[in-house]
């Protein structure tokens, strides 16, 4: 594909600070540089009537549970410098109105998702890949943090979910795949300059390569 534009992948388990690191490193560049598609946006939808208890068995933590033909169209799209539209996902929250994102096309393409690396369609796609790792004791800790305040779980579903879905996907599914990383990021520190000086030289090393200013 000519002009194809560069592709960064990132990956990391629940709770290693995907969040913080994409935030910090999109701050090194415009809008024009860089556009970010997020595998989050592509939950299949489920029912708003869910149980508190059907809520807690349902596991999102699967490759299944993404509209990956569609993830796939899209980034195909991106990569052909084509503008894309998509609904933002709410996590399954029937009181929040999603937002219509839209994409374009930019010099330096990243990819966000747990799964980005297991996809056979989207994994050689990737030019630069990413791996946030942290404890898991600190890993968890920050979910419950999250998914007690910002998203009411109890201790008990957040618990649940992590012994029964995202420990075992996250060895089956994404584990496997961090050695053939090409940048693996330690973040068991809460210190934001840990991270703000990974993005910072991650950035600056895509500028030069890739001759943007």
């Amino acid at each position: 594909m000519k002009n194809k534009p560069y592709v960064v992948g990132l990956a990391g388990g629940s709770g290693s600070g995907k969040t913080v690191f994409l935030n910090s490193f999109l701050k090194h560049f415009n809008q024009h540089q860089v556009c970010l598609i997020s595998q989050d946006d592509y939950y299949k939808k489920v029912s708003t009537e869910m149980t508190a208890d059907e809520n807690r068995h349902h596991n999102f933590d699967l490759p299944e549970c993404i509209e990956i033909e569609q993830l796939e169209t899209d980034i195909y799209n991106l990569l052909a410098h084509q503008t894309i539209y998509k609904q933002q996902y709410t996590f399954n929250n029937p009181l929040a109105k999603p937002k219509l994102l839209e994409i374009k096309p930019a010099p330096i393409l990243i990819i966000e998702g747990l799964f980005i690396y297991h996809y056979p369609n989207i994994n050689p796609l990737i030019n630069y890949r990413i791996f946030i790792d942290a404890p898991d004791d600190i890993a968890l800790e920050r979910r419950l943090k999250r998914d007690l305040n910002e998203r009411g779980y109890s201790a008990q579903d957040v618990m649940y979910k992590w012994n029964n879905h995202v420990m075992p996907s996250f060895n089956k599914y994404l584990l496997p795949h961090r050695e053939s990383c090409h940048q693996i990021i330690q973040n068991s520190s809460n210190q934001i300059e840990h991270i703000v000086a990974h993005t910072q030289k991650i950035a600056s090393d895509l500028k030069a390569q890739l001759k943007i200013t």
